[in-house]
Parts: C-alpha cells; structure tokens; sequence
C-alpha cells in the first residue's frame, strides 16, 4: 500500500520555530546546494538516535543542512560532530547557522580535501588524541566514495555505521563504492529508496 505524500509529511521531524525557519531557508537552496531532502535528513536523523552515536563524521558539510540535522540528534546522544568541507564559502554559511542553533563545542568544522583531512584524523586517534568514530555520513564528491571508504574503515570502530547518500542519483559514480560494500564481510550493506538513494552499512567487526 502506497503511503500519500500528507501521512509522509506529517510523520516526519519538526523542531522548534527558529530551527524550523532557518531548515526552511536551506531547504529554498536545496538543488545548489545539493542537500538532502527533509525525509533523508529526518532518517539520518532517527539512525543517529537509534544507533545511540557519540561520535560522528561527516564527509561534505555543505550548507550546514544536514549538519543541523546531525547535530539535533547529537544533542539528545549527548556527542560531537566532525564535519569536513572543500569550500570555505560552504562552510562559511554553515558555521554561520551552526553557531546560531547549537553551542560550538559539540561540532568542529574542518576546511579542506575529505581524503586529506581524514589521514590526519586517523594520525589523531593513532596518537590517541581522538576516539573512533562511530558513524559516517557521506556526501561529497561521487567519485571519491570508495577512496574515502577505505579511510572511513579505518577510523570507524566495529559495530559503526555508514550512511551514504545519491546512491542512486549517481549510481555509475558510486559503483565502486557500492560494489566494494557488498564484497566486504566486515560489512552488511542495504541500498534504501531514499530521496537520491542512500546505502546503509553496518561494520560487524
């Protein structure tokens, strides 16, 4: 049975009246900025919550959309977000709604490439000056994904959780990525019908 669009909208996420108008600001942004759509982020959201994570990645910052997002799930999870940015001009917007919505200690921006960032975020945990994380979101350059997963498995403890986004919408980009997924036996992996597509893996060891 196919659900209306109504009952779709209405089960998802509100939140308070200024989070609400600045998500309603981004989400006018939405094909610019290549942001999730309100259903995408309200699972992201919930998979946060469910998987109780304290310490998450996210690999393209954007325009703090689906940081916020992250971000209130966090604050019920009691943990910290890492999100890292190509452009500074992004993420000069998405700091601007960060430090308007939430207290800057739970978020660190980092500006620069994801592949590069995420080797030095792996020196920091070898060096024991961070812990492994326990969830990743991808959304950056489609091309990369299967180079920044094969950094992310390095620095996700057993247990964590991938999300990974336009799946579908960028299908032959991420096939590697996908393909890789589904051979390794470390992870179990699912492709959700979700908004661009996103792929769902869980690192069982």
């Amino acid at each position: 049975m196919q659900l209306s669009q109504d009952v779709k909208t209405v089960n998802l996420k509100y939140f308070d009246e200024k989070t609400e108008n600045i998500l309603s600001e981004l989400e006018k942004t939405k094909e610019q900025f290549w942001n999730l759509d309100r259903q995408s982020a309200n699972f992201l959201n919930s998979l946060i919550k469910i998987n109780n994570s304290k310490n998450v990645l996210e690999i393209g910052t954007s325009n703090g959309y689906s940081g916020i997002w992250i971000l209130k799930a966090l604050i019920e999870t009691k943990g910290r977000l890492t999100t890292i940015e190509y452009w500074e001009k992004r993420q000069r917007i998405a700091r601007s709604y960060f430090e308007a919505l939430f207290d800057c200690d739970i978020v660190t921006p980092k500006i620069g490439s994801a592949i590069v960032v995420m080797e030095d975020l792996e020196k920091e945990i070898q060096n024991k000056k961070r812990e492994l994380f326990d969830f990743v979101f991808i959304d950056a350059n489609k091309k990369e994904y299967l180079d920044y997963f094969k950094l992310v498995d390095r620095i996700l403890k057993p247990k964590g959780i991938i999300l990974a986004d336009n799946i579908l919408s960028h299908y032959e980009k991420v096939l590697p990525y996908v393909n890789s997924l589904f051979e390794n036996e470390n992870y179990q992996s699912q492709i959700l019908p979700l908004g661009a597509g996103m792929m769902l893996s869980y690192k069982e060891k």
